[in-house]
């Protein structure tokens, strides 16, 4: 069983997509199954209505799942295992109170080492523990030898106790914290693979220790992807728009393009260009690189292109507001000036708009209007522009701006030749 746990606290990001594209793969090669876990415990952050939006987005994204669970769901299996921790003498309680911890944290800083709790709790006897009416949190004992886990990407892991310390695993409200309901979830679950960004590498040995404490024997295996950096070489944040899947589908990008670049990306792949459900045949998590991956959104908008390019005409143009092959195959012409839909839609609809004219054609515009309304069908281009040509008595810049002007809506752009193969059906819309 894997498993993609997204938190509703803001839009998806697109190293969140990552993840939740390389748990799908895996999981389709591997036969097993894949669930969904919001892990909606910091109420405080939660946004209403992002938990839809992250199972749309998956959906948009064609990555199939078994189920869909609330990590808050499993808030009283969370308490229980406190519990339990408690009574196994492998947890304590902590009365220690926030201003007292930030002293604490204060007097390292000061000596310029990491702040590590001091078990001071730890040496309370069981009638201080029973009679201290002060609220308290719960934390696990720091484990006695070093945790080591395995990581597919990085291979094996050591971390020191000192590093894991005696976390605090149950907040004073009695909530849990994230590594320990996430450690717990991975058990209820039996999870085998989880496949999650290198920046939460720093919470592998403490889920790992939890369950360690439990009792729980089972191997749970490991790949931490490396991050995605901005084009300053910096992580991706959320004050990067293109950090943010639900950005980049607003700007144009087709969902298979994007899986197809966070695919590509600091990853050996046999093509550039390629779907999803190619990559199920020849994705190797083994492959992907150690380094970090530099976004570069001038590779996403060629890629974007090609995936436009790729697609069935009809279909395209259902993606410019039409449901005609032809306005497709002009679409497909656009394509070599434009990347994204949000820059192709504009073209297409010029095409159909009330046209501008500069005042310097207008006059001419206007003739050439007036003849070709009347004008006859022709197949050609040629036979066209010669008929236009001869009624309109214009001729040279008087008759080629004019006329790429009323068909088109823009003063430069592809071969008008090229484009009326497709619209000389529709030349009463274009130029009414």
């Amino acid at each position: 069983m894997l498993r993609f746990a997204p938190s509703p606290t803001g839009d998806m990001h697109i190293g969140n997509l990552r993840v939740a594209l390389f748990n799908y793969i895996v999981a389709s090669q591997r036969g097993e199954e894949l669930i969904v876990r919001i892990e909606d415990t910091d109420k405080e952050r939660n946004i209403e209505g992002k938990d839809k939006e992250i199972l749309d987005i998956l959906g948009l994204f064609g990555i199939e799942y078994s189920n869909v669970t609330h990590q808050s769901e499993n808030l009283r299996y969370h308490r229980m295992m406190a519990i339990q921790l408690l009574q196994d003498k492998k947890a304590f309680n902590c009365f220690c109170t926030p201003a007292e911890l930030e002293v604490k944290r204060e007097v390292a800083k000061k000596t310029h080492k990491p702040f590590r709790y001091d078990d001071i709790c730890t040496h309370l006897t069981a009638d201080q523990t029973i009679d201290n009416e002060n609220p308290f949190t719960i934390r696990l004992r720091r484990p006695e030898a070093a945790v080591v886990t395995q990581d597919l990407l990085k291979g094996e892991i050591s971390f020191a106790p000192e590093d894991i310390d005696s976390f605090i695993i149950m907040r004073a409200e009695k909530y849990p914290t994230y590594n320990f309901a996430c450690a717990v979830d991975d058990m209820l679950s039996d999870i085998s693979l989880v496949i999650r960004g290198e920046d939460h590498m720093s919470n592998t040995p403490k889920q790992t220790a939890v369950r360690d404490a439990l009792g729980y024997d089972k191997t749970m295996e490991y790949a931490h992807l490396p991050i995605i950096l901005n084009n300053e070489g910096k992580k991706m944040s959320k004050r990067d728009d293109a950090s943010s899947v639900k950005w980049l589908l607003e700007e144009g990008f087709l969902p298979s393009a994007i899986t197809n670049y966070l695919i590509h990306i600091g990853n050996k792949t046999p093509e550039e260009i390629f779907t999803l459900e190619e990559a199920l045949e020849w994705f190797d998590l083994a492959s992907i690189s150690k380094s970090p991956a530099r976004f570069d959104i001038d590779k996403l908008k060629f890629i974007n292109g090609q995936h436009l390019r790729n697609m069935d005409a009809k279909e395209l143009s259902r993606y410019v507001g039409f449901a005609d092959e032809a306005i497709g195959q002009v679409a497909k012409i656009y394509l070599e000036e434009a990347r994204t839909l949000k820059e192709l839609r504009p073209k297409i609809k010029a095409i159909f708009a009330e046209k501008v004219i500069p005042e310097e054609f207008t006059e001419q515009a206007e003739i050439m209007r007036k003849v070709i309304m009347k004008a006859p069908h022709f197949e050609e281009f040629n036979d066209f522009k010669s008929y236009v040509m001869k009624e309109s008595g214009l001729k040279g810049k008087n008759f080629f701006k004019p006329l790429r002007l009323l068909l088109t809506g823009a003063g430069n752009g592809p071969e008008v030749a090229d484009l009326y193969v497709y619209l000389k059906d529709f030349m009463g819309e274009i130029v009414k």
